[in-house]
């Protein structure tokens, strides 16, 4: 299996895991703290990361230039806004449309490396991508929206729009980290992707715990108190952010994005065999049709 591939499918579940845990804070601590602790906590396991790859592999820890403390910057903080606005998308009967709209991350990704990056994929890999965007759309839209008409029609909703916003900083996020690893040119693709995780999480972490330092006080303290259950978070985002910039680093992004889907069969299995909810027909075409066109990604 190449790398990329099964970094990224380890990314996709890892991010399911997390999010899981991370929903149970949201009861205890505040939005920004809650957004925090994923950054906060997963410093720790990332040097431990980093030291353990160095210590088994050998090798020369990258050097960091300008450039490249920018692209990290840069995609620390698009996924910083790509969370606030894919939070905004949750207003009264928005969760659905919002989640539906931010997934098309794949294609507006796609897209943008084409542009800025000068990727290119098969038309194979597009015909995977537009499969993979439009069963999740389906996924998430069924109930929502009975007929075309009304789908374009709730891509105008504040909700579609905030959506959309959170899918194209997510898309670009994956281009910054993806163009920070290029500059790295680090020998070890792993080793240079685990050292950007490190890098940007620390950039994260002064970023928003800035802001809730000068905004929320009391949340800041909070962070701290419920070390316990915040700590898994950041182990389990330290590993999937390694998983998914080691995937950048190795395949463009469209593809990385693409198969990265994969979260919502996760999701799906996770509710019909761990919480023992029943599953619908048109879950389970959603599913098969999210890993055909994985397939497509992968053969085209």
């Amino acid at each position: 299996m190449p790398l990329w591939l099964a970094a990224t499918l380890s990314a996709a579940l890892f991010q399911c895991w997390r999010t899981a845990l991370q929903q149970k804070l949201r009861g205890t601590l505040s939005l920004n703290a809650a957004a925090v602790v994923r950054y906060l906590y997963g410093v720790p396991p990332g040097l431990a990361l980093v030291g353990a790859w160095w210590w088994i592999g050998g090798g020369t820890l990258p050097e960091f230039g300008p450039r490249a403390l920018l692209l990290c910057a840069v995609g620390g903080l698009l996924q910083i806004f790509g969370t606030v606005f894919l939070i905004a998308s949750f207003a009264p009967r928005g969760f659905a449309v919002g989640t539906a709209y931010s997934k098309t991350e794949a294609l507006q990704g796609a897209v943008f490396a084409i542009i800025l990056l000068g990727e290119h994929i098969s038309p194979l890999s597009w015909a995977g991508v537009a499969m993979g965007v439009s069963a999740v759309l389906w996924l998430s839209l069924a109930g929502q929206v009975s007929s075309l008409r009304q789908a374009l029609r709730a891509t105008a909703q504040p909700a579609a729009l905030c959506g959309i916003a959170a899918g194209a900083c997510f898309g670009l996020t994956g281009i910054a980290i993806r163009a920070a690893n290029q500059d790295l040119a680090a020998a070890d693709t792993v080793l240079g992707a685990l050292c950007t995780v490190v890098v940007t999480n620390i950039m994260q972490t002064a970023m928003q715990g800035g802001w809730l330092l000068a905004r929320e006080p009391a949340s800041l303290a909070a962070v701290f108190r419920t070390w316990r259950n915040a700590a898994p978070v950041g182990l389990l985002s330290a590993l999937g952010s390694a998983c998914w910039f080691t995937g950048f680093a190795s395949a463009p992004v469209a593809l990385v994005r693409s198969v990265g889907q994969v979260e919502i069969v996760f999701t799906l299995a996770f509710g019909r065999w761990y919480l023992k909810e029943p599953l619908k027909p048109r879950d389970a075409v959603g599913a098969l049709l999210i890993v055909l066109s994985v397939v497509l990604v992968v053969i085209g």
